[in-house]
């Protein structure tokens, strides 16, 4: 707030009191310089006002001042007014010529306002000072000398003598100064009295100094920087008329080979240099190098090439950037050095791709030729074949090589090779390059197709289909194309026995063997023929496989009773006394099956008898037996059915019936051969005869099971029979039963069955680890996995059998 803005809130403090009290007012002024001392005494209050200094203690006397700042302060026991706050009189009054500052003296009791005065006068405590630091002319070198330029005017807080007086300039031979007055302020133009030269000196630095009038004199500087602005009056230069510089053949494109450098004196776009490359020179040279106008760095523009040229000369144009351009020129010789930067190249002619297999060791595959573009040692070259392939090559005059066969080769082994090349030249650092000849080998017919086994299996079931598939015959040939192609045929082994051809056929392109019949196992048990596989090549080859067909049983017979007994449709009749005991025995049913295994063994039952229950039958005997005694209740006439079941599947059967009769006393029995007596007490004649039957019987027996054994033994493996014997089986009570079938078997006696069964197997079918058929005391029977070899461990069972008999 200044001082006009503080008289207008006391003047309204003071009107205020007017309104509200009586009081009396007046004036005095008094006058201090700035800057004074704190406690400088400005005057005596008491005495001024004419009041005693009690009174202004005991009437709380006391000073009010609108500023900011308590300046003045009044001694109540004295009554002076002293400076209590630096007074600063450019703070207070900037710009002013007269600096007052109005307070009021207040008296209570009653009041009383006195309005004081004081009058701040200035001192030289300021020096004169510029607004900026440093100004900066910018004058042509060409300025006419007269010509003037208004220099800064200094500014200084202090008034009257104490303001600036005068101005001064450093001593220099160009530019002097001219102080002039304007009224109560002074302005100074600086005058060229000298013509400039900028390339002597660019820049003038001067000192403007301003001095005010004080005393002492107090003054402040100004730093001013003349530009001499350039005229375009001096041409570009090199350092050299004629530069040379060295270079490798293989300096990469866009390396830079030299850096020119032209100077000019003058300044800005007049020394501003632009460089080019002029046509005057080597024709070849601005299609090799260009140059950055920028910059002057020659830059190689292409690949350079010894043997195309060994030096360039360039011609160079450095051009300032002046409203009026002035050029200077200098010239370049630029010598290529040759090194070796040229691998070896590799080319084939004259490729024979592809090469059979069959190719004889010297055979030239391709011709090679290599090619070095340096000279010298550097255009030097050897050639060889990286890794080891079946390919050589040899020299046939300097650069030029055949690519001969040089080993065995074989398409089913290595279908082609990548032969890989490589040439390397003599130069230092030596330098190579590689290549590589694929080539390919063609097939001939070396390989016969082949077959994964030697032999093959085929089971096929009875009365299949004509016309099934019943095996598949595949051969592997390692050729390829025509010579893999394969076609398959039969070939019959026993021709005049069974005619092959009649029997099946085969898909010549497939190998599908298809049956042309339907098998019968009774008749054909197995057969044997040959496929014969050959590929189409020239001349063909061929292998052939043997197939081993088996024919398998199915349950298509039924069981037949053997006499004396016929089957169904016939009554036969046995006897039995009424005295006979439990397990009388009565009738013995005998029955066979032309099917072979599970198919023709054979089980025994009764069908529900009238009556009371007096019979039984041995399941795999057909032994029929009483069960109790007989009683008066019981029928003289027993009506009995025999089911015979074979355990194919499904089950076949056959019946037989027979009326056992009830007589009194056992002489009306008519006794057979057939029947076994009931046990007595004494030993009879009948029962030493029977007994020694039952052992010549048995003893017949066991000579020709040993014959059998023996033949069987010492068959050969590739001899197939259509018949065999009979399957004869050996039963608890010591009787024989048998099954006709039509098939060769391995007889085994099993030394876990009760009284030394008979186990008897098919002798053709493999695998030889078929099921062991067993019939125990219980009229039941097992299955047991058999041994791998059957002639050892059949002839091993039948020996422990005779040894334990």
């Amino acid at each position: 707030m200044n001082s006009r803005q503080y008289g207008g809130a006391e003047w309204m403090l003071c009107a205020i009191l007017l309104c509200l009290s009586d009081w009396s007012a007046a004036q005095i002024s008094y006058s201090v310089s700035e800057e004074v001392d704190k406690g400088t005494v400005v005057g005596n209050l008491a005495k001024d006002l004419n009041i005693q200094p009690q009174q202004l203690e005991e009437r709380g006397f006391r000073i009010v001042s609108g500023y900011s700042k308590t300046y003045f302060e009044a001694n109540l026991r004295t009554g002076v007014l002293f400076v209590n706050e630096r007074i600063d009189r450019e703070e207070l009054c900037p710009n002013l010529l007269k600096c007052s500052l109005n307070i009021e003296g207040l008296l209570n009791h009653p009041m009383n306002i006195y309005r004081i005065e004081v009058s701040v006068t200035d001192i030289n405590d300021n020096a004169p000072s510029f607004i900026e630091q440093t100004h900066v002319f910018n004058i042509s070198e060409s300025s006419s000398t007269g010509e003037r330029y208004p220099l800064p005017i200094a500014q200084d807080a202090d008034i009257g003598s104490n303001s600036v007086k005068t101005y001064k300039l450093s001593p220099n031979e160009h530019f002097s100064i001219d102080v002039s007055s304007g009224g109560e302020t002074l302005s100074a133009e600086l005058v060229l009295h000298k013509a400039l030269d900028r390339e002597k000196q660019p820049i003038i630095k001067l000192t403007l100094t301003a001095v005010d009038g004080g005393k002492p004199a107090r003054s402040g500087t100004l730093q001013i920087l003349v530009n001499v602005v350039d005229v375009n009056d001096n041409i570009p230069s090199f350092s050299k008329s004629l530069y040379k510089v060295s270079v490798s053949e293989n300096v990469p494109i866009g390396k830079t080979i030299l850096k020119l450098n032209a100077t000019d004196l003058d300044q800005g776009s007049n020394s501003d240099i632009r460089y080019t490359l002029m046509r005057t020179g080597d024709a070849h040279s601005p299609e090799k190098f260009t140059i950055i106008p920028e910059s002057g760095e020659i830059i190689v523009k292409a690949n350079l090439d010894y043997e195309e040229s060994n030096a360039y000369e360039i011609r160079v144009r450095a051009t300032d950037q002046g409203s009026s351009p002035r050029s200077g020129y200098s010239k370049v010789l630029v010598e290529v050095i040759d090194v070796n930067d040229n691998a070896p190249e590799i080319s084939v002619t004259s490729l024979m791709s592809p090469v059979k297999e069959s190719a004889e060791i010297g055979t030239v595959v391709a011709l090679v030729t290599v090619t070095d573009k340096d000279g010298g040692q550097n255009g030097l070259t050897k050639c060889k074949i990286k890794d080891a392939v079946p390919f050589t090559l040899k020299s046939n005059y300097k650069n030029y090589y055949s690519l001969m066969v040089d080993g065995l080769l074989d398409r089913e082994t290595v279908s082609h090779y990548n032969v890989t090349i490589t040439a390397t030249d003599e130069g230092s650092p030596p330098l190579s390059s590689t290549a590589v000849i694929t080539i390919y080998i063609t097939d001939i017919n070396d390989n016969a197709p082949i077959f994964p086994e030697a032999s093959v299996n085929v089971y096929v079931k009875e009365n299949s289909k004509v016309g099934d598939i019943i095996a598949r015959t595949t051969a592997q040939d390692a050729d390829e194309h025509e010579n893999a192609k394969l076609t398959y045929s039969l070939l019959d082994n026993h021709p005049k026995t069974y005619p092959i051809s009649t029997i099946v056929n085969i898909n010549s392109e497939t190998g599908d063997i298809v049956s042309l019949q339907s098998f019968n196992f009774e008749e054909l048990k197995t057969f044997q023929f040959k496929v014969q596989a050959t590929d189409s090549g020239v001349p063909p080859l061929s292998s052939n496989v043997t197939v081993n067909v088996f024919i398998l049983d199915e349950n298509d017979n039924n069981p037949s009773v053997l006499a004396p007994y016929s089957e169904h449709g016939s009554v036969n009749s046995e006897s039995i006394p009424y005295s006979a005991e439990a397990g009388y025995f009565v009738a013995k049913i005998r029955a066979v099956d032309a099917d072979s295994g599970y198919n023709a063994l054979l089980s025994y039952h009764l069908s529900e008898p009238k009556g009371n229950n007096l019979f039984r039958i041995g399941t795999s005997t057909g032994e029929i037996r009483t069960k109790r005694r007989m009683s008066d209740n019981d029928l003289k006439t027993h009506p009995l059915v025999v089911l015979v079941s074979d355990n194919g599947e499904p089950s076949l059967s056959a019946t037989v019936s027979i009326d056992v009769v009830v007589v009194e006393s056992t002489a009306d029995i008519q006794t057979q051969f057939r029947h076994v007596p009931v046990k007595e007490d004494s030993f009879s004649d009948l029962n030493l005869y029977l007994l020694i039957a039952i052992v010549s019987v048995s003893a017949i027996f066991l000579l020709s099971l040993i014959s059998l054994i023996a033949v069987k033994c010492h068959r050969t493996d590739g001899s197939f029979s259509r018949y065999s014997a009979p399957m004869i089986t050996t039963h608890p009570d010591g009787s024989w039963s048998y099954s006709k079938a039509t098939q060769q078997y391995d007889v085994c006696f099993s030394s876990d069955t009760l009284k030394s069964d008979m186990v008897v197997f098919p002798a053709q079918f493999p695998p030889a680890d078929a099921e062991l058929i067993s019939i125990n005391g219980g009229d039941t029977y097992t299955r047991t996995q058999t041994l791998p070899n059957k002639e050892k461990v059949c002839a091993l069972k039948f020996a422990l059998n005779c040894l334990s008999s």
